[in-house]
Parts: structure tokens; C-alpha cells; sequence
């Protein structure tokens, strides 16, 4: 029955007053019909009087909501499915119904057991701060990133920036980029239980033990901390969403970039043109809000927080140093002697006697070994024969004059000029390979080939330039006089010439 015949009826009954017998008789009404449509305005659908008495799931039930229970302790990945119920109410309980009722009664189980969130009012100046996790394809390379994300809910502005992996090393940056990207420090940031955080969850889950790396960061910008419950992440609900939200649109389709740098370059451009969003609710964008939260957030401090790992270790008998399972090279003058490492997010610094001796690019994979060709070069003068099967040298690509260079040596002098070459080489200690670059093709259009020759062209040359010496501003020169030279005294070197003249 449409609304046009249940609007007509009434209208004939109850407006028109006609008889209900003979509407009836016409419309081909049942009585019940008919008192249901002048009691109600518009058709009220079908109402089930109760409720439907579950007769062969009825008596699991019970069985099954325990075990729904028991799976909310339990890791997401390892809780049953509508399927492997059914299968252990066979199994177990001896049940005969079918895969259908099981699942109707876990789904209507699930929903109704769903938890109910409280909407919060957030702060002006307070902060969350998460991870996510996505696909870029990084150097012609599809691979998974790691990225952190800070988000001011008062403003719902957000930081985002990729990392290699999420550890130490990035949590720290990813704090101290996200605090200059905002203007300054949030009074309170909350925060999951990540390990790089929280050692320990103790008091029944409502005390932790922090990590020294989290100290550190807190010590030096003395923000307030806030930890979630266990397994409640939706305390900090805007960050997580804000993950989702730059996942989908900062990072669809899969971003292809050359390096992580070119990428993050993307991101912040991206969390900029953002602030020109609108809130939802909001009548002012992002960048208005976040002015508001400018406001109240700390000065940032005058000194730097320094991102890096600290590791005291030793240089081995190669000259390495290892850091974060891989190996990195210092000068074989320090071979042995104690190093200081400092991780940070794109490179590593090694240092001892409280100056820096290396730098390397920091290595992401295990094992792995950096080496700088330089630091072994004074070893290289020591063992000349090692020059062909040295393996930090393997990889090293110089120019062709290098090959030039060495090629006459040897054909000139033999294993000296070997050994000339690797002096040659030394000059890098000191000076950039283009300048020395430069030298070597100098030195080879003048047809030399030493060492010092092509030291002496490194060294800078001054131009020179004729001038003439002037009393202005100088008068307490006047009064000097100045004898003339006596030019035959030069007469008594002859005979030490031998006559020359």
C-alpha cells in the first residue's frame, strides 16, 4: 500500500466523513486495515510484538559471550573469528546448526558489546603524539616507512615527518622538528606505551617506569607528559586519526621520491597548506586556531636538544667502530683508541679526545660496514703492496688523472713511484678531492709528476700587485731617514761563486 492510498482514506473518513464500510467495500480494506490507517498518519512498518526465541543458539549463547570476553585480552591477531567459533561449538559443545546463526549471533554480540567514547574538550597548547606506518617507493624502491606524527588537537594542526625506523634516535627528532614547526613546546603531550618511552608499566598499569631517553627530552623541554591506559588508544583520538588522515591523503597515490629528505620536504609542505583548512565546527581555518595555541605554548630553549644516541666503544684493530650492529671507519691513527659514538637520524659521528674524527652517513641495514678511503691512506704509505686489494678502497671511483698519474709513476720509478702515488693520495688528508683534482691535471700538463710539485699547486697563490707605500697617515715617519745601500759590499760574494757573475 503507497502513502498516496493511505492518505486518501483518511482524508475520505475522516474529513469527507464517509462510511467506513463503504471505504472499505471500494479501497478493498480489511476492517484491521482500515483502524490501523486512521490511527496512524503514515504507514508504521511492520513491529515485532517480541523477541524471537533462538532456539538452536540460544543454549551457546552464554559459551559465547565468555569467550568474546576473554578474547578483549588477547592481541587483535589472535582472537577468534565467527568461523573458529562455529568450529569449536562442534567440536566442544556438540552444536549442529549451521555457520550462518553463529555468525548472526557474534556479529549482534560484537556490536552491542562495542565500547561508547566520552567526547573530550581539549586545551589550547596540549599535544598527542603517535607513529604510522606506510608504502613509499624511496630510490626506485617500494619499502615501508616509518613516520611521526604531533598534533595540536585545540588547532588540529598537524606535524608529520618519515623515518627510516622508529626508535630513539626518531622519536627524539621528530619531537624537536614538530616543536620548531609549531613555534614552540606543548604544555602537555600525550602518549601510548611505546617501549622508547615506558621501560615498565608497574602499580597495576597506573605508574611507568621511563626510559633515559625520554628523561632526557623531558628534562630539556620540560613539557607535562600524559600516558594512555593499556590498549586505549582512542585517549589520544587525534592523533590517531590524524594518522589516518595524512596516510590517506599526504601519502595516496604512494609517494615516489629520491630520498627520505625529498619526502619529508613533501610532508611539510603539505602540513602547511593544511592550516588553511577549516575546522569542522569551526567558522576560522587551522592557521587561526593554532595561533590560539601559539599563545600558550613554552618558549622554546635558547640551546639545542642534541637527537643522538651516545655510545662509549673502541676502534678495533681494523679502525672500525660499531654502532647500532654495523661498523663505521675512523683514521688508523685512532685504531684502538676509545670513540665516542653519536647516532643520529642521517648520520654518525664518531669522536674521542672530545673532538669529532669521522662523519658517515648512518646505515639502516645490519651488518653493514661504512668505509672512508682517507682514513686508511697513512697505513696504505706503510704497506704499499696492500694498494690493488685493499677492500675500503674498492669502491672508490677517482678521476682519471688519478689512473694517469699512477701510471706514469710506476712507469717512471717503479714500486717508488707506487709509493709516490699513495703520498699523492695523502694530499687528501687536507684537501677536497676537486682541488686536488684540479693539481693532479696541472701538475700532468707540465709533464711532473712528484708529490711536492703538486702540493706546492694546492697551496693558495696570492696575486700580486704593485703598490706604492704612502705617508698619508703616518706622520711619525717623516722624520725617518733611510741611508742609501752600499752597493759594493755585494763584490765579497763573487769568489764564492766560483767567479760567477
Amino acid at each position: 500500500m503507497d502513502m498516496a492510498q493511505w492518505e486518501r482514506v483518511r482524508h475520505r473518513v475522516l474529513v469527507e466523513r464517509q462510511s467506513k464500510r463503504r471505504v472499505m467495500r471500494e479501497e478493498g480494506l480489511h476492517w484491521k486495515t482500515l483502524s490501523k490507517m486512521l490511527s496512524h498518519s503514515r504507514p508504521p512498518g511492520y513491529r515485532q510484538r517480541g523477541q524471537r526465541p533462538k532456539l538452536k543458539i540460544g543454549p551457546y549463547l552464554e559459551w559465547i559471550k565468555r569467550v568474546l570476553a576473554s578474547d578483549r585480552e588477547m592481541p587483535r591477531k589472535q582472537r577468534h573469528t565467527a568461523k573458529r567459533i562455529w568450529d569449536r561449538l562442534k567440536a566442544e559443545r556438540g552444536f549442529r546448526g549451521g555457520y550462518t546463526i553463529v555468525k548472526d549471533a557474534v556479529r549482534e554480540l560484537t556490536q552491542t558489546g562495542q565500547e561508547v567514547f566520552m567526547p573530550l574538550r581539549h586545551e589550547a597548547g596540549t599535544a598527542q603524539v603517535d607513529f604510522g606506518e606506510a608504502v613509499a617507493r624511496v630510490g626506485g624502491v617500494l619499502r615501508k616507512v616509518k613516520f611521526f606524527v604531533c598534533a595540536l588537537p585545540y588547532s588540529d594542526a598537524v606535524f608529520i615527518k618519515a623515518y627510516e625506523r622508529e626508535c630513539t634516535e626518531s622519536f627524539w627528532d621528530g619531537h624537536v622538528e614538530a616543536f620548531k614547526f609549531f613555534g614552540g613546546v606543548p604544555t602537555e603531550i600525550a602518549y601510548d606505551n611505546s617501549k622508547i618511552a615506558v621501560s615498565k608499566i608497574i602499580g597495576g598499569g597506573k605508574e611507568r617506569k621511563l626510559t633515559e631517553g625520554f628523561l632526557q627530552l623531558k628534562s630539556h623541554y620540560l613539557f607535562d607528559y600524559r600516558f594512555c591506559r593499556v590498549a586505549r588508544g582512542n585517549e589520544k583520538g587525534v592523533v590517531e586519526g590524524l594518522v589516518g588522515f595524512g596516510r590517506r591523503n599526504f601519502m595516496v597515490p604512494v609517494p615516489q621520491v629520491d630520498s627520505l629528505a625529498e619526502l619529508n620536504e613533501r610532508f611539510r609542505r603539505c602540513c602547511v597548506d593544511d592550516l588553511q583548512r577549516r575546522v569542522r565546527g569551526q567558522n576560522r581555518t587551522k592557521a587561526d586556531l593554532l595561533e590560539e595555541d601559539r599563545a600558550v605554548l613554552r618558549a622554546l630553549p635558547v640551546g639545542p636538544f642534541e637527537a643522538c644516541r651516545k655510545r662509549s666503544t673502541r676502534a678495533n684493530s681494523l679502525s672500525l667502530v660499531r654502532f647500532d650492529d654495523n661498523d663505521y671507519s675512523v683514521p688508523v691513527a685512532w685504531a684502538h683508541h676509545p670513540v665516542v659514538a653519536k647516532g643520529f637520524i642521517d648520520e654518525v659521528v664518531l669522536c674521542t679526545g672530545g673532538r669529532e674524527v669521522a662523519r658517515h652517513s648512518r646505515l639502516w641495514q645490519a651488518e653493514e660496514i661504512a668505509f672512508d678511503p682517507v682514513h686508511y691512506l697513512a697505513l696504505l704509505e706503510r704497506k704499499p703492496g696492500a694498494l690493488d686489494s685493499a677492500r675500503p678502497l674498492e669502491d672508490w671511483h677517482l678521476p682519471e688523472c688519478f689512473a694517469l698519474l699512477r701510471r706514469r709513476l710506476e712507469s717512471q720509478r717503479g714500486g717508488e713511484g707506487t709509493r709516490e702515488y699513495i703520498k699523492v693520495l695523502r694530499l687528501l688528508e687536507g684537501h677536497s678531492l676537486s682541488r686536488l683534482t684540479a693539481a693532479i691535471q696541472e701538475a700532468l700538463e707540465m709533464g711532473a709528476t712528484s708529490r711536492d710539485l703538486i702540493a706546492q699547486l694546492l697551496t693558495p697563490r696570492e696575486e700580486y700587485r704593485a703598490t706604492l707605500f704612502c705617508l698619508d697617515g703616518h706622520a711619525h715617519l717623516r722624520g725617518v731617514k733611510v741611508a742609501a745601500p752600499d752597493l759594493s759590499r755585494y763584490g765579497t760574494l763573487i769568489p764564492a761563486w766560483g767567479g760567477a757573475r
